[in-house]
């Protein structure tokens, strides 16, 4: 059998070197290299200049301040998901889950619909009179963007350790007279860590690197470091100072993962 396993994990492991090592080499041989081939750490030092440190300081305030919206969302709904009968909590976790299925693009496309100047929402606001909203190509535009496609990223994990949590750990702190706040500050909370330290991973990496959102919603105005990056790639084909700036994302990914082994080592977290 364990012969038979090796060879069953053989195509993975090839679609692995495929498509992760392989392009991974090639991030860290063009982030650490200049146009001749000579190794420079000049690509990666690059992100100290004033504009792309100012992205920076930008994808990572706009991914905190989604991962936080986020969190604050997805908690009570995942308690209350955790606390219902089971042939009810499995329709609502599919209703969450159904806007995954469709195209990431498509369904940021659609916001850009309802949120820009002539969108739906303020025709709506313009035929009820109302003043329109002025949020397309802003900040609040790329947070709103980032929150509706992550949101079921932070709510599964949490309903998934909230949902291990032992029922008869919870009563027997009631029937000691723990009220509900002191339950759930020194039991519930503390339980549920692993699933916020996996949710939080899991927005807060593809927020921080994502381009899609901010240059649909955000415009031209605003530049996340994932715009700069994918124009280096695209635009100007400076493919050493964009892998050199995807190295300074690897190192707040790597980070992330980090935290969440250290927090969650047994995987309770997860979506599964």
């Amino acid at each position: 059998m364990t012969s038979k396993s090796k060879w069953l994990s053989a195509p993975y492991a090839l679609w692995s070197v495929i498509f992760i090592i392989i392009p991974l080499g090639m991030i860290l041989y063009y982030g650490l290299t200049d146009k001749t081939g000579a190794f420079t750490l000049d690509n990666i030092i690059a992100i100290t200049t004033a504009g792309h440190a100012k992205a920076l300081r930008l994808s990572v305030l706009l991914s905190l301040v989604s991962t936080l919206i986020c969190f604050l969302l997805a908690y009570p709904l995942a308690m209350i998901l955790a606390n219902t009968k089971t042939n009810k909590h499995h329709f609502i976790i599919l209703i969450f889950i159904l806007p995954m299925w469709m195209n990431f693009l498509l369904r940021t496309l659609a916001w850009q619909t309802l949120l820009e100047k002539n969108g739906v929402i303020n025709s709506v606001l313009t035929f009820l009179n109302l003043p329109n909203l002025k949020i397309i190509n802003t900040p609040a535009a790329i947070v709103l963007g980032m929150v509706y496609n992550f949101l079921p990223f932070m709510i599964l994990p949490l309903y998934n350790a909230l949902a291990k949590i032992d029922k008869n750990v919870i009563n027997a702190a009631h029937d000691l007279g723990a009220g509900s706040v002191y339950t759930f500050i020194r039991i519930i909370l503390p339980l549920s860590v692993p699933g916020i330290i996996s949710g939080i991973t899991m927005v807060f990496v593809p927020a921080l690197t994502t381009f899609v959102i901010s240059a649909l919603l955000g415009g031209s105005k605003l530049l996340l470091i994932g715009d700069v990056i994918e124009q280096e790639f695209t635009r100007t084909s400076n493919w050493h100072l964009g892998s050199g700036l995807s190295i300074v994302l690897m190192i707040f990914i790597v980070i992330n993962m980090i935290a969440s082994a250290i927090f969650d080592k047994d995987g309770e977290g997860s979506m599964l």
